[in-house]
């Protein structure tokens, strides 16, 4: 039976939303100190770890303070009702505190617009809201595919996001938010290393084996065993935690290790980029709790940042999720992790530095704070020269080192050489653009022939200053944009058409300064954009000059014209071999055996019996020049076609060519074709089939021939086919018989069809023609 995962998904949403009301109870309801207590060999109740800009720091708590009244409770009293006293408090009211022989007393409160709200309750909250647009999209468009991969990605969201919301509770000492976390928070990493396998599983790609999940799963409810029985086995808090931890952290390495090996093993597919940017945006999402709090905790005891603020970090796996749903285009992020990329490494020194003097003028606490402001200064400077990056795009900011706006005159320029429409106006736009931004005053194009010969394109008799430079300009023809630079100037390539280059030589007056790196960079941007330029000038004036040629030759060019004359003669020299070989011989014959007829009746030298044979032959003659004249107008005139129909003149021709030829048999078929064609497409079809028919008499030696005249739909199809002999078909169009190839082929272009040979020496002869009704 198939599971409806669409149900599920709804028997899951509606269990997350059971807890909401039970969640925002909790957080308001109680309050998190953010400090661990432990009772001290004086079995006194003390301050043992306060968390960084928790309420507990707000409020002023050190590390050390003795706890003596909760909620106007003595610890005493509250030990011996309840057995025992949490490491974390929840729901305290107020505390009197001993710090070094003085007591004080100490009113804590939730506030709903507080810092503490906005890491505990807000986000977490906005968080789990997020989950569920992002949920509803899923369902939506899984509506009719029914997919286990949107179900698991489903399952997911909603136990990251119910993770999240009940660590609120869990860490102000709530026992079902506890289990909740305890839970769900193992459950993400392999919930969503179970979402990629079984999406790549539904794309016919599985990349690893299932049975992997058998020991993932399991960690979960390990871990909340353990935290069920942690009083009755006397494991410790931080003991639970460590392992949870752990836990945690080896279930991730795992399930990241095997989808980054997935990913690049499947990278040609057409979902890779999609599931890479998942891949990143969930790595990106994950990594600050894991490197900040995870990694730190395991192994030195203590954490860089706390966890509520590095868990907010995961707001970024329904974001992107959202984006994508939203969005019609997406960022590219290739583009955007190679910027990263570069100003990480751009921000790595000065973060150094400025750590290092801030390490010199103050005294710090612990090396911890060393590292957080590492970090801190460190995405500081990254944001800054991102921030700058987009500030010089917007704004088009100058740099101070540019003494130009180069982008901005090669903007200019292509915008200028758009109209030109001659090589002298496009050279003279480049001219003018390169004079007014370098300091040259002079510039000349010149023309290096492959013979050796150079000359100045535009030839001004009494210019020769460019004559000096002929030895250098040969160095730069090498590439486009190659810049020789001389004394007074520099030389550039900037095109070239055939066995002719063109190199521009711009000079001063006096000596110039060495280009630049931007000036370079600029020159040969401009070299490619005119060595365009002047490619399209020369071949539209190229196309110009040879349309003014066949404008002058008249309506048809000489080509046409002599291959319409080569065609017309052809037909002439054809029709007349075939009356000189068989009309003209037998009635030469003809006129020879009257005369000798004449001459024998004229010496009474003939009897009856001769006279009658000689006349039975002379009739049989004529009968066969007759028969050979008629064929002949059929050929040059098929008038069965004018009269009855291509089927008609086509069943004829194939019966005269049976008759008069080696073939043993022609087998015609025309039975599926019922269509009226026009007397053009008629006459057309007719002369390929007679050409083929006369290939297959002089060239194929052929047996047995099959004609196919078929309608299909709204097409005409001919089939053609023999057992010859075959021709190899990379000499298809060089032997004798390739004339009437290409007239079958020019024949069929002018029908607008297609046509389709498929031959080989000793594998017969096939032909498929097809065209459009």
């Amino acid at each position: 039976m198939r599971v409806n995962y669409n149900k599920l998904s709804l028997i899951i949403i509606l269990l997350s939303l059971s807890l909401v009301p039970y969640i925002i109870y909790v957080n308001l309801h109680s309050s998190y100190l953010g400090m661990t207590m432990q009772f001290n060999e004086k079995n006194e109740y003390q301050v043992f770890e306060i968390e960084k800009g928790s309420l507990a720091q707000s409020l002023g708590f050190k590390k050390g303070d003795v706890i003596l009244e909760i909620n106007g409770k003595s610890v005493e009293k509250l030990r011996a009702d309840d057995g025992k006293l949490a490491d974390e408090l929840s729901d305290v009211k107020s505390m009197i505190v001993e710090r070094d022989g003085e007591i004080g007393f100490v009113e804590t409160g939730y506030e709903l617009v507080s810092y503490e709200s906005l890491f505990l309750f807000i986000i977490p909250m906005m968080f789990y809201l997020l989950s569920l647009f992002c949920v509803y999209f899923i369902i939506k468009s899984n509506k009719r595919l029914n997919s286990a991969s949107a179900f698991i990605l489903i399952v997911f969201l909603l136990v990251t996001s119910t993770a999240y919301s009940c660590s609120v509770g869990s860490a102000k000492g709530d026992s079902l938010s506890i289990y909740i976390t305890m839970i769900t928070f193992q459950f993400v990493p392999v919930l969503y290393l179970h979402y990629i396998y079984q999406y790549f599983k539904e794309k016919g790609k599985e990349f690893f084996n299932n049975k992997i999940f058998l020991f993932l799963y399991p960690v979960g409810l390990l871990n909340l065993l353990l935290e069920i029985s942690g009083d009755n086995l006397q494991i410790s808090y931080s003991s639970i935690k460590l392992f949870n931890l752990v836990s945690f952290l080896v279930v991730t390495i795992i399930a990241f290790a095997l989808i980054i090996y997935g990913v690049i093993k499947n990278k040609a597919s057409e979902q890779a980029y999609f599931l890479r940017i998942l891949v990143i945006t969930n790595f990106v999402a994950f990594i600050p709790f894991l490197i900040f709090y995870v990694i730190p905790y395991v192994f030195i005891g203590d954490y860089i940042f706390p966890a509520m603020f590095v868990v907010p970090f995961l707001l970024i796996i329904p974001f992107s999720l959202v984006y994508q749903f939203i969005a019609t285009k997406i960022y590219d992020i290739e583009f955007l992790l190679g910027r990263f990329k570069y100003y990480g490494l751009l921000a790595i020194l000065p973060s150094l530095t400025a750590v290092g003097v801030f390490t010199l003028t103050q005294e710090l606490s612990n090396s911890l704070n060393t590292v957080k402001n590492t970090i801190f200064i460190y995405f500081i400077m990254l944001g800054v020269f991102y921030l700058k990056e987009i500030l010089d795009f917007r704004f088009r900011l100058k740099r101070f080192s540019e003494k130009f706006n180069y982008q901005d005159s090669v903007f200019k320029f292509t915008q200028l050489i758009r109209s030109s429409t001659s090589l002298a106006q496009v050279l003279r736009e480049l001219s003018q653009t390169i004079l007014d931004v370098l300091p040259v005053s002079q510039a000349y194009v010149l023309e290096l022939k492959s013979d050796g010969t150079v000359g100045l394109l535009e030839n001004n008799a009494n210019d020769q200053v460019w004559k000096p430079y002929e030895k250098e300009a040969f160095r730069a023809i090498t590439d486009i944009g190659k810049i020789v630079e001389v004394d007074r100037g520099f030389l550039i390539k900037i095109g070239e058409r055939g066995g002719t280059s063109y190199v521009m030589l711009c000079l001063s007056v006096l000596n110039t300064p060495r280009l630049t790196r931007d000036e370079i960079s600029w020159l040969e941007t401009l070299a490619f954009y005119t060595s365009v330029s002047l490619e399209n000038v020369l071949k539209i004036g190229e196309l110009m000059e040879h349309l003014e040629n066949v404008k002058k030759e008249g309506p048809n060019p000489a080509w046409l014209n002599k291959l319409m004359f080569a065609i017309e003669e052809k037909q002439r020299s054809d029709l007349a071999r075939d009356l000189h070989d068989s009309v003209l011989q037998d009635m030469i014959s003809l006129k020879h055996q009257s005369e000798m007829f004449l001459a024998d009746f004229e010496k009474d030298k003939v009897c009856t019996n001769q006279i009658r044979q000689r006349l039975i032959n002379m009739n049989e003659q004529m009968s066969a020049v007759i028969q050979t004249t008629r064929e002949t107008c059929q050929e040059l005139r098929p008038q069965l076609l004018y009269d009855l129909g291509l089927v008609k003149a086509l069943s004829k021709l194939a019966a005269q060519h049976q008759e008069s030829s080696s073939i043993d048999k022609i087998r015609l078929n025309t039975e599926r074709f019922s269509k009226v064609l026009d007397l053009d497409t008629q006459l057309n079809l007719y002369r390929i089939v007679q050409e083929l028919l006369s290939n297959a008499v002089k060239h194929s030696r052929a047996n047995e021939v099959l004609i196919m005249l078929v309608c299909i739909k709204e097409k005409v199809v001919l089939h053609y086919e023999d057992d010859g002999i075959g021709v190899d078909p990379d000499k298809l169009y060089q032997n004798s018989a390739s004339m009437g190839l290409s007239g079958i082929r020019e024949r069929v272009r002018a029908l607008n069809g297609s046509l389709d040979i498929q031959t080989a020496e000793g594998k017969g002869f096939r032909v498929a023609i097809e065209m459009g009704l």
